[in-house]
């Protein structure tokens, strides 16, 4: 038999109003009574009849993520913290995946399935500044990424420019001056790898070490074959170099696993350094130094956002852009003992 609103309200010892009040999340409820019916709907495994919770309030209690691709593992563990931010404040995750691209892109902004949530968190890959308008959607919408900047919506992102100057600094710190970079997309200046190749060249000039085109390896997409492949020909070159910046883990994590098949001793003779703090890096052989760019706080931020949005919260407010905080995570790639 299904939990009901009155089995939790006579588990917590409240009124089925302040059961409904919690799961709403409305606010002016005392922080013991809403730890007292979490804790009742938890131990009972209540799940909110979402059709019903609908038509009484107008809102589904979903809420929408377009991201491009889970094969990347940032945005896998990106819908892992915006997935546990939203059930914080009672709100059901619809996921959709655009493979990054364009059309596809477009298509589910204007999507009767993705108009059924109250309110979507979109990561485009493929759109670009050129098609900022078309975020102007009649249901909220809260933008994450480094494709458009600027848009008619709220804008939750990273520090691309000025983390990607502190993982360069902290390569420069431990003595490197041939800083390889594994990621780069050439002619791009916004997105993640144009915004991080600026922060890498404003280090470097800021230490007064020349920039050198032949130890930047463009790549087309940033998984771990595309690193490996990157790192193989720029080893066939012969460049010389003392450190790799990956744009992101995967590229550091597949460009150290052919440093190493290479005979190459990471970070004696090549320190690396990668850029998103994905869970592996801590497990990768040596572990992976590496950027948290605040994956956490992008997620916690824009679920936030997103629901003062949907709430009503300052209706005519004008578009923010909020700035996660990042940090570098020091380990075994770059540090020798």
């Amino acid at each position: 038999m299904a939990v009901t609103l009155h089995d939790v309200a006579r588990a917590a010892g409240v009124s089925i109003k302040t059961v409904s009040n919690v799961i709403n999340n409305f606010e002016h409820i005392r922080p013991a009574t809403r730890q007292k019916v979490q804790l009742a709907i938890d131990e009972l495994g209540y799940r909110p009849n979402l059709s019903a919770r609908s038509l009484r309030s107008g809102r589904s209690g979903v809420i929408g993520l377009v991201v491009p691709e889970f094969s990347l593992s940032y945005f896998a563990e990106l819908a892992d913290a915006v997935i546990k931010a939203a059930e914080r404040h009672g709100q059901v995750v619809q996921i959709e995946q655009t493979n990054g691209d364009r059309a596809r892109e477009l298509e589910v902004l204007s999507s009767p399935r993705i108009q059924f949530s109250d309110g979507v968190l979109f990561s485009p890959l493929g759109m670009s500044n050129d098609d900022a308008d078309a975020l102007t959607v009649p249901y909220p919408l809260v933008l994450l990424g480094e494709r458009i900047f600027g848009g008619p919506v709220d804008h939750v992102t990273m520090r691309n420019v000025e983390a990607a100057r502190a993982a360069t600094e902290h390569l420069i710190a431990t003595g490197r001056r041939r800083i390889a970079v594994i990621g780069a997309h050439e002619g791009e200046i916004i997105g993640s790898a144009g915004l991080r190749l600026r922060g890498y060249r404003e280090a470097l000039a800021a230490a007064g070490i020349p920039f050198d085109p032949a130890i930047i390896a463009n790549t087309t997409l940033w998984h771990r074959s595309n690193g490996a492949t990157a790192m193989r020909e720029l080893l066939a070159t012969g460049v010389c170099f003392d450190a790799v910046f990956g744009l992101n883990d995967t590229l550091a994590l597949g460009a150290m696993r052919v440093l190493q098949e290479a005979g190459l001793r990471v970070p004696h003779d090549v320190a690396v350094i990668g850029f998103d703090d994905l869970d592996e890096a801590r497990y990768s052989l040596p572990t992976l130094t590496t950027v948290d760019p605040g994956r956490t706080e992008i997620a916690e931020t824009a679920v936030r956002v997103l629901l003062d949005r949907i709430q009503g919260a300052q209706p005519d407010a004008a578009p923010v852009e909020y700035l996660a905080d990042f940090s570098i995570v020091e380990r075994e790639s770059t540090a020798i003992s």
